[in-house]
Order: structure tokens, then sequence, then C-alpha cells
């Protein structure tokens, strides 16, 4: 791979737009029936900025879900003696509340499915001879969603100094090169804080290098991510040490 090539990271568990809906608000602490539109929506915007500046694979229902949550902010905008006259209007909200709510339902309940699943694996019988353990579950984004991970590496780039082109391009960062220097830091501390890891940076191109390299090691399963409290710092664990 040459310096001046993209680096794509394809990511298997890749979560959807409703997921990051349902992050912005658990986030923010709102009431999922009273969605501040002009916020989320804005909020949204940002992070599909993230992620599309980082190249990765949105798939076109992030896209949809943007021009829904325009709609609806527009229509929220409008004084009420502009807005069509139509008997009994429901709230520009409500079917995204409703999509939201539903989707909600049916992740909750596979997550306590999962759990039960996991549980279950953990029960042996007193005639258990001979009893061979399956394969290992993936745990790559089981602490950490895509969400909190962008949401760091956001924090970071903002408090990263504007740089000059010329002065981006003096400097050659890939992320292979990166995916070695966390590897070696993980050899040699046993895990890395990603606040800390991107603090250290004064180049941007470095820390999109630097957050495509962790986002490889994920998929590639060498690493997890984890936070001792929700939305709190993350830190970068091996997983053979787990």
């Amino acid at each position: 791979m040459t310096t001046n090539e993209p680096y794509k990271v394809q990511l298997e568990v890749f979560e959807g737009p409703l997921d990051l809906l349902l992050y912005l608000i658990k986030q923010d602490e709102i009431d999922i029936y009273d969605i501040p539109i002009v916020r989320i929506t804005n909020q949204y915007m940002q992070y599909l900025d993230v992620m599309k500046m980082l190249d990765l694979n949105i798939a076109g229902e992030f896209i949809v879900m943007a021009a829904t949550l325009m709609m609806i902010k527009s229509r929220m905008l409008l004084p009420v003696e502009e807005r069509p006259q139509v008997e009994d209007e429901e709230d520009p909200r409500w079917d995204l509340v409703r999509q939201l709510v539903e989707y909600k339902k049916f992740k909750d309940a596979a997550a306590h499915l999962g759990e039960l699943e996991v549980r279950q694996e953990n029960l042996f019988s007193r005639s258990g001879e001979g009893i061979q353990l399956g394969p290992e579950p993936d745990i790559a984004l089981e602490d950490v969603s895509i969400f909190d991970l962008i949401s760091a590496f956001n924090e970071a780039l903002r408090k990263a100094p504007r740089e000059e082109l010329r002065e981006i391009f003096a400097e050659q960062f890939t992320v292979a090169e990166k995916i070695d220097v966390i590897m070696d830091m993980m050899k040699r501390k046993g895990r890395a804080s990603l606040s800390r890891l991107l603090g250290g940076m004064t180049h941007r191109y470095e820390m999109v290098c630097t957050f495509l390299a962790i986002l490889e090691l994920i998929r590639l399963r060498q690493v997890r991510a984890k936070q001792s409290e929700h939305f709190g710092d993350i830190d970068l664990v091996p997983i053979e040490d787990l």
C-alpha cells in the first residue's frame, strides 16, 4: 500500500441510523417522546460528516435518515400559521418516534436473549464429561459501540490545532504504521487510553490514520475497546489478555 492510497476499514458490525439516533438520545438523556429535533439533527449530521471524513462505508439508509431529519426539522421550524392546514395533523416527529420505540424494543429483547444465551453456556451438568466449549463470541464491539469511538475521535479532533496543507503533507503517516505502533504499545503497557493516544497528536491526518488503525484492529479481533462508565474514557485492551 502506498502512502497516497486511501485506506478503507470494512466494519462488519457497523450499526445503523436508528442506533445512532438512540445513542444521541441516551447520551443527552433526552425523552424519546419529546425529541429536540433541531439539536438531534445537527448532532446526527456532525457524526455523518466524521464518518464520511474517515471514508467508512456509510449505507444509503444513513443518508435517507439525514434527509428525513432535515425534513422534520424544516417543518418544526415553520411558524404555525405557515404550516399546511391538515385536520388532526400529527406531530412531525411522531413517525420517527414510533420507529425508534419499536426498534428499541427489538434491540433490548435481542440483548436480553443474548445475555440468557451466555448464561446458559456457562451452566454445566454434573455428568459433563468431555464437554467441549464452543467458539468464543464476537466481542469486538461488546462494551463500546462504533458511535462511542467516533464521539471520542471527534472530541480529540476538535481540540487539535488546524494545520496548513503543506504541514499535513510534510509528515507521512499510514494506517499500517499506526497499527504497528498501537500493537507495540499494547505489548509494553497492556492497554492504552484512546483520549491520551489521540490527544498527544498535533497532526489531524495522523489522528485519522490512528483511528482507522484502531477500527481495523477491532475488526481483526486484536483489540477490544472498553469503558468503565457510559460515555467515559475508552481503553484499548489486547483481546488475548481478557
